[in-house]
């Protein structure tokens, strides 16, 4: 059964083109493009690491405040939690059967890195079920939110570990074996393999995924989807509000940049550099 954060939408009749006109001139938002690439590159892992890191800094803290009796939000946190492991898993497959193929061809002395990488992925995957069992256990029992929300802090430890492995040894050499303005590896891909996936909608992943970044990032990212999912993002963003804002207040998605550092503390949001790969560590 797909994983949803927020309401399934209603069933649309998709925008049809002009007969005759080649999808490949559409231009999202009918602009024109600029001399500026608007695809960002490797996207879509970028975004699924920063949002990993940013849920993993402030889901213990939530699930310590929870009090006895805040049944709806205990649920809601089980719910966020579910969501962000079926997006960890997706992104590891898109990493397993996508990326690593590729990367293995064309860059064959990290052949012994990637199945490293691989079997880590398995053995992360595993570890994010056994805690969701004790998430489980501790959003009806508020007496076991402490040992519970320390537990999600050493998984969190353990995945950045995974994480810049990823983005130093790994990003820096597909950015070299994969042609410029390819897909792979995009925001877009990625939402395209969520929709045969049976996981999370296209809604729940954009919103999850964009939650805090810039609002001009955001415009280029968009660039990346169809123009569908543009039209609905306005829809989602406010929608997604509403759902998370009663975990961690209003005004909290930021959780650390998207180009390799860990959560940090409280910004107004994700700049362009960060997606870009381009902050220093």
């Amino acid at each position: 059964m797909p994983i949803h954060l927020l309401p399934p939408p209603a069933t649309a009749v998709p925008a049809q083109g002009r007969p005759g006109a080649d999808p490949r001139d559409a231009e999202p938002y009918g602009r024109v493009a600029d001399d500026d690439s608007a695809t960002v590159r490797f996207a879509g892992l970028r975004l699924v690491h920063a949002a990993l890191r940013r849920d993993l800094a402030r889901l213990p803290n939530a699930l310590r405040l929870l009090q006895p009796g805040e049944d709806d939000k205990g649920e809601a946190l089980l719910r966020h939690w579910t969501f962000m492991t079926a997006m960890l898993t997706c992104h590891h497959e898109q990493q397993d059967t996508r990326l690593w193929p590729i990367v293995r061809r064309f860059a064959p002395e990290l052949r012994l890195l990637l199945n490293w990488l691989e079997a880590d992925h398995h053995n992360l995957d595993h570890s994010f079920t056994r805690v969701t069992t004790l998430v489980r256990i501790a959003s009806r029992d508020t007496g076991s939110a402490w040992p519970v929300a320390y537990a999600m802090e050493d998984l969190a430890a353990r995945l950045e570990t995974h994480l810049r492995i990823e983005e130093r040894q790994l990003l820096p050499r597909m950015d070299r074996v994969v042609a410029e303005g390819s897909r792979l590896g995009g925001l877009g891909e990625l939402l395209d393999l969520l929709r045969v996936a049976d996981g999370p909608g296209t809604a729940d992943a954009l919103a999850w995924l964009l939650d805090g970044v810039e609002p001009a990032a955001v415009e280029r990212l968009l660039a990346e989807c169809d123009d569908d999912v543009a039209r609905n993002w306005p829809h989602w963003h406010a929608t997604y509000q509403r759902c998370t804002t009663p975990l961690w207040g209003p005004g909290d998605g930021s959780g650390g940049d998207l180009g390799g550092a860990p959560g940090g503390s409280g910004g107004s949001g994700v700049d362009l550099g960060g997606i870009l790969g381009i902050v220093a560590d």
